[in-house]
């Protein structure tokens, strides 16, 4: 972002500012008091629109049809793995506000300048391409059913709309995420009062016990944190003085409600019998009243929107925290185009299978994301007392390195994944001799990545070492 003008008092006038129809310039860089802006309040709505959607929904579609479990063992799964998930993205967006740029910039004090390339790359792909395709999947089927308009362009009709509010930048994506919020709440709300009539609550669950569990919970959670490495995306703009509270408690409530209420319907709805060959989508408001089902396909596709607005968003985010020198045109701006392309092609991919793609996908989100987050958060405590003028110079200090942070996170991940993996590709060794252990490699992997990082940074901080 260029040095915005001085104002008639002699202090600097905002150039983006609050302006909502306006493009945003501004990548990695820290973001300058005079552009800060905004309130709290606002992240409410922003971590909670992208939620009410279908994605969501089949989290506990899947508890109950996929993993074995009843409805009220998926609830308690589901709640259990959006409430962690939930409270610690409230604890990264504090760091919005005092450091002023996006989650993954901030991960260079955890894996150094060139280390942090790493997470970063692999959130830019797991947002714009993974996540991308998997809710353009889901509003194109939504299309489908509702208009009859085959898949295909239902889907590039879909896409259009979340590359343009992302392309456009961090204002109108808070303000898409405000206008979303009533509209999908009050929809999806009635086609939960719907779904809790017809469902049979003491239905489901075909055995899964305390391996399906571990699956849901794992699921729920992976959902969840899978918001982390983009929640400083969102409070970067906001005021230093921005009440931590605030900044921290919203976010959490936006991102546990929205897909506590969303999940527990979805599992609700797993309850009720499915017409033979129906969508995914066609499947969850069949039970529905006319109207009301057109109305849920309708929300389905702004909710779909809502959630990608933000994954593009936050996957060029990632992707201007890599360091790399790129040329002037290919701004923030240019990235969230070739991301929304990208994800288009996973999405064009992914149409003819859509259900198991989205399971998997599910739960191999959080194997990343669960190393990655031990390590981040060790980090976050251990700097605590570092004074800030040190930590904002080493943010855009090319030169430093924290080798424990990448050893530890790829650690996490080479003990985890092998041994505790449950996919249909791929068992490792823990399920296939014990499959009541479910999936826990998210758990495993913040355990491990957390332990080890925290031993080998006091190590590499000794005096000697």
């Amino acid at each position: 972002m260029t040095t915005a003008p001085a104002g008639p008092a002699g202090t600097i006038a905002p150039e983006y500012g609050d302006k909502v129809i306006a493009v945003e310039a501004a990548g990695s860089e820290p973001i300058p008091d005079a552009e800060r802006h905004g309130g709290p309040l606002q992240l409410l709505w922003t971590w909670a629109s992208p939620n009410i959607e279908f994605a969501t929904v089949y989290i506990g579609v899947i508890s109950v049809l996929f993993f074995g479990l009843s409805f009220w063992q998926a609830t308690a799964a589901l709640l259990l793995g959006t409430a962690l998930g939930a409270v610690t993205h409230g604890i990264l967006s504090l760091d919005g506000p005092r450091f002023g740029v996006p989650q993954m910039a901030i991960g260079r004090f955890a894996f150094g300048y060139r280390g942090n390339v790493l997470p970063s790359g692999v959130n830019a792909l797991v947002a714009g391409v993974g996540w991308f395709a998997v809710n353009s999947v889901s509003a194109a089927f939504a299309l489908n059913t509702l208009t009859g308009l085959r898949p295909l362009p239902s889907l590039l009709l879909v896409v259009v709309a979340e590359i343009v509010i992302g392309f456009i930048g961090h204002n109108f994506v808070h303000a898409f995420e405000k206008y979303a919020l009533p509209a999908l709440a009050v929809v999806f709300l009635l086609a939960g009062a719907w779904t809790f009539k017809e469902a049979d609550l003491a239905g489901g669950g075909t055995g899964g016990g305390v391996g399906g569990f571990l699956l849901a919970f794992s699921a729920a959670w992976g959902y969840a944190a899978g918001w982390n490495p983009g929640a400083s995306d969102y409070s970067r703009y906001l005021p230093r003085t921005a009440s931590r509270v605030k900044t921290a408690v919203y976010p959490a409530v936006g991102l546990f409600v929205s897909i506590a209420v969303v999940a527990v319907i979805g599992a609700a709805s797993a309850t009720i019998a499915a017409p033979q060959g129906a969508t995914p989508t066609a499947a969850f408001t069949g039970h529905l009243p006319g109207r009301l089902g057109d109305l849920v396909l309708l929300a389905i596709i702004l909710g779909a929107i809502s959630a990608n607005a933000l994954n593009v968003y936050s996957s060029a985010m990632s992707i201007t925290a890599l360091g790399l020198k790129l040329p002037a045109w290919l701004g923030r701006s240019a990235i969230v185009v070739l991301c929304g392309i990208a994800g288009t092609a996973a999405a064009w991919a992914s149409l003819a299978d859509a259900g198991h793609a989205y399971e998997a996908f599910l739960l191999v989100i959080a194997y990343w994301v669960g190393p990655w987050l031990g390590v981040v958060l060790v980090e976050r405590r251990l700097r605590s007392r570092t004074p800030h003028e040190e930590l904002a110079a080493r943010l855009g200090n090319r030169s430093y390195t924290n080798w424990p942070g990448l050893t530890a996170l790829l650690a996490g991940i080479a003990v985890s994944v092998p041994l505790f993996s449950n996919q249909e590709k791929y068992v490792g060794w823990v399920p296939e001799r014990w499959p009541q252990f479910g999936d826990v490699t998210c758990l495993v992997g913040f355990a491990v990545s957390a332990g080890l990082y925290a031993v080998l940074r006091r190590r590499a901080a000794a005096p000697g070492s």
